[in-house]
């Protein structure tokens, strides 16, 4: 019989792990833009910073996850935290001394994102050799629960220490990793990786995740229409609302309680997971989240009401974070052992390479049609994704992994004993592949300063 996720230690010191260096990642995002906006009156370059950051994780994505199979995870998750902490101990030492110059701020940025793209798929392969299969929808959900109430409550901290000295965020979040770093270090589980392979660089390497996802058609269909297509679309839904009930800027309050409830509704989508079983009833979950976003378009491109844009919005969240649980323990479920770093990266690629574009979407739409017919628009594009998602063989079938997998890694490196999948990562974001579907309806103000994204 298979140890509670309650007892299991190492999934215990995971999630510690998690919770401190991702409430620590919250402050800093916020009180990051805050410190260059206070230091150089501009916006420009604050917003240079999140730039920078996105382009790193985005290049660096599919090598990350390379270097997740080719060096035992746990150990890289240390040298990834080891590298973080050498970063915002740089960071802190500088605002401390009342002057953090425009370069530190783009090398730690850029930094924390490369160790990011590391550090993610890593841990999710730890995670895979900690929890056994018939847990990874229960430890999933916790996980996606923890992430979410810190990103409820990590911000309103960060500002409020920012208020206090700007150099409080930013020591509050040295703080977090260290003790991250602890608990990644107390784990015993060791997780094989292998030891023959080519270059990091290589093609074969750098899509051999893609390859994979793109030889099962369940996870090729949920990921490009469900990860890509209801992705974007419910990115320019979310972003048309903010700006519509925020009446062009004039005023926050409608367009701030939106955001609220769709953070509550991730929240919700988390707590809730564990009670639903998501990875037995992935299909119809997913179906559900696609008819609902579709109906929440139609009811706001003719009732103007920032209470039913919240609530309507607030239900899609939650049943995606409902359905992207249960892909995400599916994937892990399905994914072979020495490529889950690989095929995690390329998950989370996928699903995020589309996010900056679905609020610039929005945007344009409301500029050129107006609130109802912007509110249309996507509303037919969801419906299409919506009808794809109900009617295609390959998410009636489900996952069913290839008849031949690639052989066992050979690795000679001991292995802890502990709960170990037989046969096989989206946690900020964790949580590891960033979850497909509907996301957040604001972005972060920036990515984490630096840090290695937990699970």
């Amino acid at each position: 019989m298979a140890t509670p996720l309650s007892s299991n230690r190492d999934f215990r010191l995971l999630w510690m792990s998690g919770l401190f260096a991702v409430l620590g990642s919250q402050m800093s995002a916020l009180a990051l833009p805050l410190l260059i906006l206070k230091e150089t009156g501009s916006a420009v370059q604050a917003g240079t910073v999140g730039t920078v950051s996105i382009c790193a994780v985005l290049i660096t994505m599919l090598p990350g996850g390379v270097m997740a199979d080719r060096v035992e995870r746990r150990r890289l998750m240390r040298l990834c935290d080891v590298g973080s902490l050498l970063a915002v101990t740089a960071l802190t030492v500088a605002v401390w001394n009342g002057h953090a110059p425009m370069a530190l701020v783009l090398l730690v940025a850029t930094a924390g994102a490369v160790l990011n793209s590391v550090y993610a798929p890593a841990a999710f392969g730890l995670l895979r050799a900690v929890v056994p299969p018939d847990q990874m929808g229960q430890a999933t959900a916790r996980l996606q629960a923890r992430t979410a109430t810190v990103r409820l409550v990590g911000p309103l901290v960060g500002g409020a220490l920012f208020g206090i000295h700007e150099a409080l965020p930013f020591t509050a979040q040295f703080l977090g990793l260290f003790l991250s770093t602890v608990c990644v270090a107390l784990v015993r589980t060791r997780s094989a990786a292998r030891k023959k392979a080519g270059s990091v660089l290589s093609r074969d390497e750098l899509t051999a995740g893609l390859g994979f996802l793109w030889q099962l058609p369940y996870l090729r269909t949920v990921l490009l229409v469900f990860g890509l297509g209801m992705n974007f679309a419910f990115g320019a839904l979310t972003f048309t609302a903010l700006a519509v009930f925020s009446e062009g800027g004039r005023s926050g309050l409608g367009g701030g309680f939106v955001i609220t409830c769709v953070s509550a509704g991730a929240l919700a989508g988390a707590l809730l997971a564990p009670r639903l079983s998501p990875d037995r009833h992935i299909r119809a979950l997913l179906v559900v989240t696609c008819w609902s976003c579709v109906l929440t378009a139609g009811v706001l491109a003719w009732l103007s009401s920032p209470l039913v844009a919240g609530l309507l919005c607030a239900v899609c969240m939650c049943l995606s974070t409902v359905a992207s649980i249960g892909f995400l323990s599916t994937l892990l479920v399905v994914t072979p052992e020495d490529r889950v770093g690989r095929v995690q990266s390329a998950a989370s690629f996928l699903s995020s390479i589309v996010q900056p574009f679905g609020p610039l979407a929005g945007g344009a739409l409301l500029t050129a049609l107006g609130p109802r017919n912007a509110f249309g628009v996507v509303g037919a594009v969801l419906a299409v994704s919506a009808a794809v998602m109900t009617l295609a063989p390959s998410v009636r079938s489900g996952a069913v992994p290839p008849p031949s997998g690639p052989a066992a890694p050979d690795d000679d490196e001991a292995v802890a004993p502990g709960p170990h999948a037989a046969v096989p990562h989206p946690a900020p974001d964790a949580p590891g592949p960033d979850a497909p579907g509907p996301r957040e309806a604001a972005p972060r103000p920036v990515p984490d300063a630096a840090g290695p994204g937990a699970l």
